[in-house]
């Protein structure tokens, strides 16, 4: 809901479908949570609910989007989400992006200063290098990033990919905008302006794209795909 939440704030967005697996939760999160948007999300025009498996709607609707965004589970051996995160799910999902798409997940931990330093990575129960590695085998371009979640009690990263823009024909280059760009956008875009956000603004923007240099460097050791046949479990 709170991702939803979010989405809407932006005056641009025309539409935002949300598939959810649990209908309990869902309610649940109304209920108990209302701050993560609630009815305000649920009653907004352009939002739609759908109850269901993501993967399965993805590989069987025919509509083309924007933007997807997979706010999903941990790529874990016991949960329901480890499809959502193979290389064959990332190939079909380009398809399903409109040009100029974007397509970001929610990729576990992305530790400043990564736990596993040795040789030996098969252990690690951080998957942020394969998702990264996996994407970047289906898309022009991906671009890893992290957060501090405090309730995580570490820094959580995330990939986003797209493919390259091309004008005529010719590639377009592509570079982050900078910190004023964003502030810009925020004031323009965003319900409610500059305020109505409590964490995110330009110069936020730029620091979650600079990675540590042990991280980078450990997530250029790793070159670990993950597919259905091989697939990467946190733990």
């Amino acid at each position: 809901m709170a991702t939803a939440r979010e989405v809407l704030r932006h005056a641009s967005v025309e539409q935002v479908i949300m598939v959810d697996l649990d209908d309990k939760v869902v309610q649940v999160s109304k209920e108990y949570l209302p701050e993560w948007g609630g009815d305000t999300v649920l009653s907004d025009p352009r939002f739609e609910l759908i109850i269901g498996d993501a993967h399965a709607y993805l590989m069987d609707t025919q509509d083309t989007f924007d933007v997807i965004i997979m706010d999903i589970s941990d790529p874990i051996e016991a949960g329901p989400g480890i499809m959502l995160y193979t290389q064959e799910f990332y190939q079909h999902a380009k398809t399903r992006l409109n040009p100029h798409g974007v397509f970001v997940t929610q990729s576990g931990m992305a530790e400043s200063i990564p736990a596993a330093t040795g040789p030996v990575i098969d252990t690690d129960p951080s998957c942020f290098a394969p998702i990264f590695n996996t994407m970047d085998s289906v898309f022009d371009c991906v671009v890893p990033y992290s957060t501090n979640i405090p309730s995580f009690a570490c820094d959580w990263g995330f990939n986003m990919a797209y493919q390259q823009p091309t004008t005529n024909g010719k590639s377009e280059s592509w570079s982050h905008p900078t910190n004023g760009v964003i502030d810009d956008l925020i004031a323009t875009q965003i319900t409610g302006g500059p305020n109505a956000l409590r964490f995110y603004d330009g110069m936020t923007h730029l620091r979650m794209f600079a990675l540590t240099k042990p991280l980078r460097l450990y997530m250029a050791k790793d070159k670990r795909i993950m597919t259905r046949k091989n697939p990467i479990f946190m733990y």
